[in-house]
């Protein structure tokens, strides 16, 4: 049955029951008796909150949570994460600023607005505050966004499946 097509009886009865301090399951099983129909608990809670009701009995914290149940020889395993566990956490230092790796190019230093089709574009500057980022400019290897220099900066050594694939060692074997 849909939630928001409520008659007025239906209405006033969840309001009695929360007044009772009923649950919303409780609530709509109730009406469900009551007036032979399928409401949900979440229909119950939805018609709720539109008519600004809350349950009287429910607690404003979390509920607490139930501890497990411990093995006997797990204690003693476990005993060490726990006091680890316990202690916070140290603060997060900010990381050092990486000078990255140059190449024996002279950049043009070109704005963003300024490149044109073909043109390079890895990226000069912006570390500091405030610093305006440009872009090396000299002419790009076909099909990629860098020059020679920097494409090979970015990229090393073999294509993207040479350098995840580990090294293989061939052994020879003399023949009997």
């Amino acid at each position: 049955m849909e939630s928001f097509n409520w008659p007025a009886e239906h209405s006033e009865a969840l309001r009695q029951y929360m007044a009772q301090g009923m649950s919303y399951s409780a609530a709509a099983d109730a009406i469900n008796k009551k007036f032979h129909t399928a409401y949900t608990r979440n229909a119950a809670i939805s018609r709720g909150k539109r008519m600004g009701l809350t349950s009287a009995n429910r607690p404003h914290e979390p509920p607490m949570r139930l501890s497990r149940t411990v093995k006997p020889g797990a204690s003693r395993l476990r005993s060490w994460r726990a006091d680890e566990l316990a202690l916070p956490w140290p603060p997060c230092k900010p990381a050092k600023r990486v000078k990255l790796r140059c190449v024996g190019v002279k950049p043009r230093l070109l704005a963003l607005v300024d490149l044109e089709a073909g043109d390079c574009r890895y990226p000069y500057g912006g570390d500091k505050d405030g610093e305006a980022i440009t872009f090396c400019g000299h002419p790009c290897l076909p099909g990629v966004s860098y020059c020679a220099a920097h494409f090979h900066l970015t990229r090393g050594d073999g294509t993207a499946s040479e350098r995840a694939a580990a090294p293989i060692v061939l052994r020879l074997v003399a023949v009997a």
